[in-house]
């Protein structure tokens, strides 16, 4: 049945108690009263009755929030007096409770629509931010982090329209504009454990890209960037220090340029032997463990200032006496005031600034860094060059030659050396401690089993190779960083952990904010826990056949995690080694091929075979790509015989051999 609709003064309607609305949201009805005094009508009609004995009044039990916005707007005096609402008119209160809860039921618009809204209203209404802002009571900055939120790539915002992601992970996506990387993010996380993790993906995004106030980006200088096609984020709410610098790989570029320039300038300028560049704002252990500092002199005292500290000791002494005399009144504060004076000149004397004889320079390495204001800056140690070394010289010795003795031709493995071991086994821990750490259910599992095992034995749980306690597992190799990408996943992993609960002092505090946070954020730090336990075991060692056992449950591919190098394997090992695995690949025609080759460029051959990156026939590279050493497997290998060397508890036993032995690259008999 149609009811006639009619326009009365809103002020001659009130709201019925029939309405089956009682509460509301402040927030919703300021939205709801800004929208209908920008525009100065109201887009639907209300529901009521006309109210007996009283000509021209309504009883509204329909539509009773935009009545009461109405008569808000006419007391604020934004509307006038007699503002007319349409009003559907009923014979009776009969439906009144019914059709009051069913014009309630309305379908909330998603946040896909609601982004393009704002678009459409600002492109094809031809409104401004502002008006938009002013019409929906919200502010500038909301609208268009909606409409940024409708240019995102077209794979993010149709996830957000079918509602596979939420706003809250949308809005992470839009903190970077640009759509490419957005889409390669959200194809990177889509199947992983941190897919609904706004800070990780947030972090994801801003890989490779600087704030404004980067001292790195303060070096190249916003002028330079943009003027070699450097891109910045559109944040009109941000500053140039905080605004974000998209193109990363070309701050790297002009900030290496500027820094190379102001290096050799430095080093023309100084007289250093060597300088080397980091750009960076300090230089890591890393770089100076095996260099030795250079001590600077302090220059003499000038005549004046020699003759200037014996007379502050001469007055000193005369102050002391007179204090110190029997018929005398102690320290007076004359006397105390002059000491704390002269005692400062003193030192301000004596207290020289170091400096660098001209030999000194002569054979000094300086690091170049980048200061925090953006400009390049001499670090302030410097290092004794390191001579320098023919090319020939540095050839490994011969465990690392061709003199291989029979029976390891015979065995097919090479002969590597304890440190390669070492370091092969760090990596391949590495890589089981990030597949442990990714997966919590798994981490709990061995969590428990760790505890449980270890419990029921009065020693020994050296073959389960963890340390419960989530200590971490000391390093077998001293100043070693593998620089793999399962160090650098393992590194966004820690990075992505949620700290909040660590802030407090109290321990009980710190316990009850760790309680409250969501189940993921503790489970992800179950994992990391469990995780960063795992020792790196080399092969045939005690608790290698676990730790095989583990990564082979988890089914880590490790050829697609790990490749060799000429740097992390084949410069260690013999030319013959690496040959006989050009043979394994490539039969005795490739081996021949490379048969003449130097030990050096051998190396770099191979890493370019077993990278892909060789033309060769397919089966041939697809064996190359899959194979890695037997020592970053993980499968299980006899274990040594019982007399072999075992690693102490505490992981120091190792440190002790290896500082003891002649050579660092002394060689074990181990399979590679």
């Amino acid at each position: 049945m149609n009811y006639p609709i009619v326009y009365v003064p809103a002020r001659n309607c009130v709201v019925s108690p029939l309405n089956v609305r009682t509460q509301s949201d402040p927030e919703a009805d300021a939205e709801l009263e800004a929208l209908i005094g920008e525009t100065g009508y109201v887009i639907q009609n209300l529901i009521g009755v006309a109210v007996k004995r009283k000509k021209d009044s309504y009883s509204i039990f329909g539509g009773g929030r935009r009545l009461t916005r109405v008569l808000s707007l006419i007391e604020k005096g934004k509307l006038h007096e007699d503002f007319e609402v349409p009003v559907m008119v009923l014979p009776n209160t009969k439906d009144a409770i019914t059709l009051s809860l069913a014009e309630n039921q309305k379908l909330p618009t998603s946040p896909a629509d609601e982004c393009m809204a704002y678009k459409n209203m600002i492109e094809k209404e031809g409104k401004t931010p502002a008006q938009v802002a002013a019409r929906f009571h919200k502010s500038e900055r909301f609208v268009l982090g909606r409409v940024r939120l409708a240019d995102l790539a077209e794979v993010v915002f149709e996830a957000l329209r079918k509602g596979e992601i939420t706003l809250e992970i949308a809005m992470a996506y839009g903190s970077n504009p640009d759509v490419t990387r957005q889409a390669a993010v959200f194809e990177e996380m889509s199947q992983g454990y941190y897919s609904t993790n706004a800070s990780e993906i947030r972090r994801r995004l801003a890989q490779g890209t600087y704030l404004g106030g980067d001292p790195k980006a303060l070096l190249v200088g916003r002028e330079a960037y943009v003027a070699a096609g450097g891109r910045i984020d559109p944040d009109l709410f941000s500053n140039e220090a905080t605004e974000r610098w998209i193109d990363g790989d070309l701050v790297d570029r002009l900030a290496n340029e500027k820094l190379a320039e102001a290096a050799e300038a430095i080093r023309e300028r100084e007289g250093f032997a060597e300088i080397r560049v980091l750009p960076t704002t300090h230089v890591t252990y890393q770089e100076t463990y095996d260099l030795r500092p250079v001590r600077a002199e302090l220059p003499p005292l000038a005549p004046e200032q020699e003759a200037r500290c014996e007379e502050i000791q001469a007055e000193l002494e005369t102050i002391e006496e007179r204090a110190s005399d029997e018929d005398g009144e102690g320290y007076t504060e004359d006397d105390e005031a002059r000491t704390r004076e002269l005692e400062a000149e003193y030192q301000a004397i004596v207290e020289r600034t170091p400096v660098l004889t001209d030999e000194q320079k002569a054979t000094a390495l300086a690091y170049v860094v980048i200061g925090r204001d953006g400009q390049p800056r001499i670090h302030e140690q410097l290092y004794v060059a390191p001579a320098a070394v023919d090319d020939e010289e540095s050839e490994p010795s011969e465990v690392d030659g061709e003199d291989e003795t029979v029976e390891d031709q015979a065995s097919g493995k090479p002969v590597i050396s304890q440190r390669l071991a070492d370091e092969l086994a760090t990596m391949k821990a590495e890589l089981l401690r990030l597949h442990v750490a990714s997966d919590p259910r798994f981490a709990l599992d061995l969590g428990t089993f760790y505890m449980a095992d270890k419990a029921r034995q009065r020693y020994g749980g050296g073959d389960l190779a963890t340390e419960l306690r989530s200590d971490e597992a000391p390093s077998r190799v001293i100043g070693f960083q593998s620089d793999t990408r399962a160090a650098e996943e393992w590194a966004k992993l820690d990075a992505a952990l949620d700290r909040s609960w660590t802030d407090h002092v109290d321990v009980r505090d710190r316990y009850d904010a760790f309680c409250t946070l969501p189940e993921e954020a503790r489970a992800a730090w179950l994992g990391w826990a469990i995780a960063r336990t795992i020792h790196a075991v080399p092969a045939g060692k005690t608790g290698s056949a676990f730790i095989d056992h583990l990564g082979q449950k988890l089914e880590i591919d490790v050829a697609s995690w790990w490749r060799p190098t000429a740097k992390n394997y084949f410069d260690r090992i013999s030319k013959a080694s690496i040959l006989a695995q050009f043979e394994d690949v490539g039969g005795a025609e490739l081996r021949q091929r490379y048969g003449a080759s130097k030990k050096h460029d051998l190396a770099a051959s191979a890493e370019r075979l077993f990278a892909g990156d060789m033309h060769i026939g397919a089966d041939d590279k697809a064996r190359a790509l899959a194979w890695v050493p037997e020592a970053m497997r993980f499968e299980t290998i006899a274990p040594q015989a019982a007399n072999d060397a075992e690693p102490s508890d505490d992981g120091l036993a190792d440190v002790t051999v290896c500082e003891a032995e002649p050579q660092d690259d002394a060689p074990i008999a181990n399979a590679a």
